[in-house]
């Protein structure tokens, strides 16, 4: 009996020992940034211009950013601008676009860029639009 129950907790230790990184590494990071507008070219924006939220989910996936927006369902940031990233680490750099939104899904772009720490620029189609920055590290 006494066999049985120390095979019993070295089992459970083991297992508990494989299953806790997995557990560790999925844990989603949530950076949220904003992005002000600048209607007619007043930087200090306006009552009918709202700022805009958007968020880096970080951990989903080693070595990869989501940028999306902050409100409920993924939605709030803007639609079709550039997403300009630079990982401090490595010096690795590049681009992507966010989606239009259409059919139902929110506007997101899924950043490649390997571990380090990272610089992101959000910068809008249209307008002028003071670019929303978010510095975070990427596991």
């Amino acid at each position: 009996m006494n066999l049985v129950r120390r095979l019993a907790i070295c089992g459970s230790i083991v297992i508990g020992s494989a299953l806790a990184p997995a557990a560790l590494a999925s844990a989603a990071v949530t950076v949220p940034f904003q992005i002000d507008p600048a209607p007619f070219g007043n930087p200090n924006g306006s009552f009918d211009a709202p700022s805009v939220r958007c968020v880096a989910v970080v951990g989903e996936q080693p070595g990869t950013v989501t940028v999306t927006g902050g409100k409920e369902d993924r939605w709030g940031c803007l639609l079709s601008s550039e997403v300009r990233w630079l990982n401090m680490s490595t010096g690795a750099s590049g681009s992507a676009r966010l989606s239009d939104g259409l059919n139902g899904i929110p506007a997101r772009a899924i950043l490649q860029t390997g571990a380090g720490q990272l610089a992101v620029a959000v910068v809008p189609a249209a307008g002028i639009v003071t670019p929303g920055f978010a510095f975070f590290y990427v596991p």
